[in-house]
Parts: C-alpha cells; sequence; structure tokens
C-alpha cells in the first residue's frame, strides 16, 4: 500500500511560448480536480542542469526574439524529424550526463514536458523506465517536430491542425489527445461583467476600449501602434500593458494622448483586463491567444515569431476570431471598420468565444492521472 504521494515532474523552460504558465495552469488544475492527491514539482531543465551555454537559454531567448529572420531560419532548418534527431544525436555524449542527472535527482512516477527541446534526450534516457512520459503541445497551430517523439506515452495537443502534425510527424495516432490550450484558472471563473470590472479598474464605462499588449517583455509593434491609435484620434479608451519594458512605458507616459489612456506596466490582473475590454491588439503567442477565446475577444494580431507562430495567426484569420495587421495603419483601419460596422464586430467576437477551450486544463489534469496510475500499476507489477 503506498503512503507517499505519487509525484508529478514537469519540465518547461523560460524560453518563451508561456511554458511556465502552461505548466502552472494544469499543475493548478490538478489540484482543483484531484485535491491533495499528487505532488508536483516544475523543473527549468535548461537552467538547472544543462550544460554551458545552453543553461543559458532562458536568458538569451528575449535578444534572439529580436531577430525574427534568424529564428526563421533556425526553426525552418530544424523542423523534421529526421533532421531534429540527427542534430540530438550529435549533441548526445554533451547531454547525456545532464539528462541522467536530472532523472536520478528526481525520481517521480510521471513525467511530464510542456517545452519541446527536452523530450528526445529524456526519452533516450529513460528507454527502460516504467515511468510514463506525456508531452503536452503547448504552441497552438505551427508545431515543430521536436515536440513528437514516438517514445512518448501520450502526447497532449490544442488542436487539429497540431495533431495533423503530430501524425506527419510519425506519430502513432493512439498516442494523440486533442484537448486544448491549458489556460489558468481565474480566466476561466471570472464571473464579474464588463461594467464592474471596469468601475473596479477605473476605466470609462461608455467607450470601446482596446486592450494593447505586447507580451511580458513589452515586444513588437507596441509603441508604433499605440501611437498610430493617438494620432487616428479614434472615440476610443486605449490600455496600453508595456510589461517589463519600463523604458517604453516612461515613454508612453511622457505621450500627449488624445482619447483616455491608461499605461501599465507588468500586470498580474490580466483575466480582468480581457474581461473588461472589447478588442485585444497582440502579437501572436498560443497563450494569449486561447486566452482571448475564453474572454470572446475580436484579435487583432501585429506581430509573430517566425515559423513557430505563423499558423496562429493563419488560425485566428480563417475562423474568423481576427485580423493580421503587421503595421500600424492596418491596426488604424482595421478598428475604424469595426468602429463604423458593430455588428461585424460582434460576430468577430463571438466567433473568437466559439474557439474557446475553458475546460482544457481540467481536462488535461485528467488524463495526466490516468498516466501516474498506469505508471504505478507497472511499478507494482516489476516488483512482483
Amino acid at each position: 500500500m503506498m503512503t507517499n504521494k505519487p509525484k508529478i515532474l514537469f519540465l518547461f523552460s523560460d524560453t518563451g511560448g508561456g511554458h511556465r504558465s502552461a505548466a502552472e495552469a494544469i499543475i493548478e488544475a490538478i489540484e482543483l480536480e484531484f485535491p491533495g492527491q499528487f505532488k508536483t514539482e516544475m523543473v527549468d531543465f535548461f537552467r538547472k542542469y544543462a550544460p554551458l551555454p545552453l543553461n543559458f537559454a532562458p536568458d538569451i531567448y528575449p535578444h534572439l526574439s529580436r531577430y525574427p529572420n534568424m529564428w526563421r531560419i533556425g526553426y525552418e532548418v530544424s523542423d523534421g524529424s529526421r533532421r531534429i534527431r540527427a542534430f540530438y544525436n550529435a549533441m548526445w555524449p554533451y547531454l547525456r550526463r545532464a539528462v541522467h542527472q536530472l532523472l536520478k535527482e528526481n525520481p517521480v512516477d510521471l513525467i511530464v514536458s510542456v517545452h519541446q527541446l527536452v523530450n528526445i534526450p529524456l526519452l533516450r534516457a529513460r528507454l527502460q523506465s516504467s515511468v510514463r512520459f506525456v508531452t503536452v503541445v503547448t504552441d497552438l497551430v505551427s508545431t515543430h517536430s521536436a515536440w513528437y517523439h514516438p517514445g512518448a506515452d501520450l502526447v497532449i495537443v490544442p488542436t487539429m491542425p497540431a495533431k495533423e502534425k503530430a501524425l506527419k510527424s510519425g506519430l502513432p495516432i493512439e498516442k494523440l489527445l486533442v484537448i486544448g490550450q491549458p489556460v489558468a484558472e481565474r480566466y476561466i471563473s471570472q464571473a464579474k461583467n464588463r461594467l464592474e470590472l471596469r468601475n473596479e479598474l477605473n476605466w470609462n464605462t461608455l467607450l470601446l476600449t482596446i486592450l494593447l499588449v505586447g507580451g511580458g517583455e513589452g515586444m513588437g509593434n507596441l509603441e508604433r501602434n499605440a501611437i498610430a491609435l493617438n494620432d487616428a484620434k479614434l472615440p476610443i479608451q486605449l490600455i496600453i500593458i508595456a510589461g517589463r519594458n519600463q523604458q517604453l512605458k516612461s515613454k508612453l507616459e511622457n505621450q500627449t494622448w488624445n482619447m483616455p489612456t491608461k499605461i501599465y506596466g507588468f500586470v498580474n490582473k490580466m483575466p480582468e483586463f480581457m474581461k473588461a475590454a472589447d478588442i485585444l491588439i497582440t502579437k501572436a503567442g498560443p497563450g494569449t491567444i486561447s486566452e482571448a477565446f475564453i474572454a470572446g475577444l475580436p484579435l487583432i494580431l501585429y506581430s509573430k515569431m517566425p515559423g513557430q507562430e505563423d499558423g496562429n495567426v493563419g488560425y485566428v484569420v480563417n475562423q474568423g476570431a481576427g485580423i493580421w495587421a503587421p503595421n500600424p495603419n492596418l491596426v488604424v483601419e482595421c478598428i475604424t471598420n469595426w468602429i463604423s460596422n458593430p455588428e461585424e464586430l460582434a460576430k468577430v467576437s463571438n466567433r473568437s468565444k466559439q474557439l474557446e477551450k475553458p475546460n482544457a486544463s481540467r481536462d488535461i489534469a485528467k488524463a495526466l492521472e490516468k498516466q501516474v496510475m498506469l505508471s504505478i500499476n507497472n511499478k507494482n507489477q516489476k516488483r512482483v
């Protein structure tokens, strides 16, 4: 009889893509669905175990993301089952010690990867283990081949296009589940309505409210879009999230605004902000898009990580949930059109809401619970 709680290890890294927030959302859902039944732990593989210079990957990522053409080349060159496995075969002597150390120091009942770059080396090291391995894909549509290793016991994907890529990458269909993108409970359980939230936030309750964000680092053409909207003198209220970019925040605060405008740095009230807004202008990150669907927000996507987020743009546009506006003039043009045609804005909002998958995190938690039980059964059979 087991006296200790089964343990689940989540492998992530702060290299963009919302890997940390995805893992946190799943862990939260596990506790909500199975309170007190499991022990969970998150490990940033690159920071804690990877050898030099890979352990600096989380610090390097924000700088790499500023060179989209280089990013695209790297993404496209490496995206192929044979190519990515050849790369890891060459890297294995360099990674082997770190991977074995991770497994030795973290005896668990289930390993869950929410980062594509740890799957191949971890599965190679785990070949004879009874501990099951699950991949939760945290890219929405344009999923890299590194996500899909046939040695995984289960691969959970957010969309049908991601499933199609998995099949093309050689993953057996019986190892695939289409569930959705994990999103924190606070985005789903927001009970207050738009008017209540605007009053609490001290926002104008009557004007069309535009939420402009650039990710945690305030990246992309956020400043140019803000200035273009200001110059257009539209009858709107503008809410700008500059993230951790303090220099940008200060610059925007010194701007003279032609409409009611509020400027924030990094915030922890994004669920409230989304629920209180009418339109979201953002880069094409998978987590933000999924959160916007839950809020029923029409999306204006103004930037993307080439290769990795190309499919996100196509998915939003083709589903009628928003538009692609890579320059500020297009952003202004879109909002002007929606102001003149409120029925079109309502249609896009409804379509966005139809794409929501609010139960994704909890459904993933339930799938992981089954995998833990299978791991425990495997261990028990080996003891017998």
